[in-house]
């Protein structure tokens, strides 16, 4: 059986923060954890080197196929911040059209800096998505 290749690390959210650069990305990054802890309620844990995770849910899909993984968080990659909503399948289109300038993927957003988008909004849509998933798989803290 296949395992997920991102895992918690048990390494440390704030050295990871002090480490991003540029400055400009790494004040985006407070801010987002900020954010993220606020509407979550959940404390920050790594998920494989470069996410910040916060909550946590186990599946078990009919396959047989099972494991855990981050109920919602942000990883701030060089040229954008990924955002990870989850579940990715459902229809967020109403929220995301009041979102600012972003791009989509699969479970996750891409925003090149904040002063694009409205953090209201965001906070919305992060717990838009947690209460989607914990209606499907529940979501517990890290």
């Amino acid at each position: 059986m296949n395992q997920n290749k991102t895992v918690p690390t048990g390494a440390s959210v704030a050295q990871f923060l002090a480490g991003v650069e540029p400055e400009r990305k790494a004040d985006e990054a407070q801010q987002l954890d900020t954010l993220f802890r606020e509407v979550t309620g959940y404390e920050p844990q790594m998920w494989g080197p470069t996410i910040i995770g916060y909550g946590r849910y186990h599946y078990c899909y009919v396959t047989g196929r099972e494991g855990g993984f981050l109920a919602t968080g942000f990883s701030p990659r060089k040229a954008r911040h990924s955002i990870y909503i989850m579940p990715g399948y459902q229809d967020y289109g109403a929220i995301l059209s009041r979102l600012g300038k972003h791009k989509l993927g699969k479970s996750c957003l891409y925003v090149n800096k904040l002063a694009d988008i409205d953090l209201d909004v965001l906070a919305e849509l992060i717990l838009a998505g947690l209460k989607d998933l914990d209606a499907i798989w529940p979501v517990q803290p890290a």
